[in-house]
C-alpha cells in the first residue's frame, strides 16, 4: 500500500507521522519535535480534544443537569409536604395526607389508610382533586 492510497483514508493530520516512519525517522514525540523550542507543542484547538469536550458538554446538558432539577424539584416538594395535601406515591396510589412526621406521612386513599415514606410522593395534585 502507498502513501498516495492511504491519503484517502487517514486524516491530514497523521500525514508527517506516515513520512517520518517511512523514511525511517522517529516520531515526532520521540525525537522531542513536539516540544516547545523546536515550534510543536500542546495544542488546545486539537479536532480531538475539541470533540470531546463538545460530547462532555452535551453529556452534561442531556443527562447530568435534567437530573439534578429533577432531585431539586423532588426534595423542595417533600420538604414542602404539609397535612391536607392530595399526593401521587410511587406506587400510584393517590390519596390525601392526614399526618406528617420527620420521615414517614400518613396517606388517606378511600377508606384505608398507608405509612409511607416521605421520599414515596412523588407528585402533589391540585386542592379538590380528590372530591
Amino acid at each position: 500500500m502507498t502513501l498516495s492510497s492511504l491519503s484517502d483514508l487517514l486524516p491530514p493530520s497523521i500525514f508527517p507521522l506516515l513520512i517520518q516512519v517511512q523514511e525511517g525517522a522517529a516520531p515526532a514525540a520521540a525525537s522531542g519535535a513536539g516540544s516547545p523550542e523546536a515550534g510543536g507543542g500542546f495544542n488546545f484547538f486539537d479536532p480531538i480534544l475539541l470533540m470531546l469536550l463538545g460530547i462532555f458538554a452535551l453529556m452534561y446538558f442531556l443527562t447530568i443537569r435534567p437530573q439534578q432539577k429533577r432531585a431539586k424539584a423532588h426534595r423542595e416538594l417533600i420538604s414542602s409536604i404539609k397535612e391536607g395535601d392530595e399526593v401521587v406515591t410511587s406506587g400510584g396510589i393517590v390519596g390525601r395526607i392526614t399526618q406528617v412526621d420527620e420521615n414517614v406521612v400518613t396517606l388517606t386513599s378511600g377508606e384505608s389508610s398507608f405509612k409511607l415514606q416521605r421520599s414515596a410522593v412523588v407528585a402533589a395534585l391540585p386542592h379538590g382533586t380528590l372530591s
